[in-house]
């Protein structure tokens, strides 16, 4: 098996960098034999902005340009899909949100027009979702964050395509509490990636595992 581990922070020292390693050493934990790569998105200089090119492709006037074409094939090498990412403004950063606004593109991720029906073209994906936000639990349901993030993301974006969010976890107080405790809920997330391949999950919100 082989995991797509995508990471959508600047700094190479983060805590959302050193969880995307920690799920990582998870997997090869596991099970020597499965494989992962990283994509660092910052790092990799992805450029996020929807452009005239992009609008051009959901339309169907044009083929995706080199560097989405190249993102969708690390996906289509993917067994698993795993998102780690910091969450600003109750949401994902905006480096994520315009990698999915350009890679999950029309005919690639849904299949849209006007004169057939609509197909949803990733339901052989399966999709990890690690949030890493610096409120605390009680602040995300007590304002309905949480749901709000799951009804955007989990089923607004990866269940339009079909694609099955086989877990999602927020990971709380992640600039006051142990980050041990983040790491270790990183490892085990790693550790039963593949082996909750074919079950849909939602772990609790909680910073630990």
């Amino acid at each position: 098996m082989h995991a797509l581990i995508v990471v959508a922070h600047h700094d190479p020292r983060s805590l959302t960098h050193s969880l995307a390693g920690k799920i990582a050493e998870g997997i090869t934990r596991a099970n020597p034999v499965d494989t992962f790569e990283i994509a660092d998105l910052a790092a990799e200089g992805f450029e996020p902005r929807f452009s005239f090119a992009d609008h051009a492709v959901h339309h169907r006037e044009a083929l995706p340009p080199a560097d989405v074409l190249a993102e969708q094939a690390r996906i289509d090498r993917a067994d698993a899909l795993v998102l780690v990412y910091p969450i600003y403004w109750w949401s994902m950063p905006a480096l994520l949100k315009g990698w999915i606004d350009r890679v999950f593109s029309n005919s690639w991720a849904f299949d849209f027009s006007l004169d057939k029906p609509f197909i949803q073209k990733l339901q052989h994906l399966r999709v990890h979702l690690v949030g890493v936000g610096g409120a605390d639990a009680d602040s995300f349901q007590r304002h309905g964050y949480g749901e709000a993030m799951t009804t955007q993301i989990d089923h607004g974006i990866f269940g339009y395509c079909g694609a099955r969010v086989v877990s999602s976890q927020l990971l709380f107080d992640s600039e006051t509490a142990d980050p041990q405790q983040h790491l270790q809920a990183a490892d085990a997330i790693g550790q039963r990636l593949f082996a909750t391949l074919d079950e849909t999950t939602h772990a609790p919100a909680t910073a630990c595992a």
